[in-house]
């Protein structure tokens, strides 16, 4: 059954914006995956905007928005196939299990100015 349906569009300018300000993007990405999209060099901020547009919609898809929940709680990997994937943590994985989801689905796209996520939370 599904228990959440988010989505959210992020302007890669705004994330390009974010990696020039020191210590800045540290309060909103696990240090993993700052990690991997900063080893791709100019498309880095490609990369984290999709991987924020996400957690935007994770926190749309538990219904309370990102009220509560840190955002480096939140990690998009991707598998061997390169599919994204999301693991939750400390107070993200809190709000996940208090609903009763069981898994996530998600989706990323981008383009040079935009990307955008979903995020479907099923029972």
């Amino acid at each position: 059954m599904i228990l959440g349906i988010g989505v959210d569009v992020v302007h890669v300018r705004r994330i390009a914006h974010w990696l020039s300000v020191p210590g800045l993007p540290e309060r909103f990405f696990h240090p993993d995956e700052l990690a991997s999209a900063l080893s791709k060099g100019s498309s880095a901020a490609l990369s984290l905007s999709a991987r924020f547009a996400a957690k935007e919609a994770f926190g749309k898809a538990i219904g309370t928005g990102l009220r509560g929940v840190k955002l480096t709680d939140i990690r998009v990997i991707n598998n061997h196939n390169g599919r994204p994937d999301m693991r939750l943590y400390g107070s993200a994985l809190e709000k996940f299990r208090a609903l009763g989801c069981s898994s996530i689905h998600l989706s990323l796209t981008h383009e040079s100015d935009n990307a955008i996520a979903m995020v479907v939370l099923e029972a």
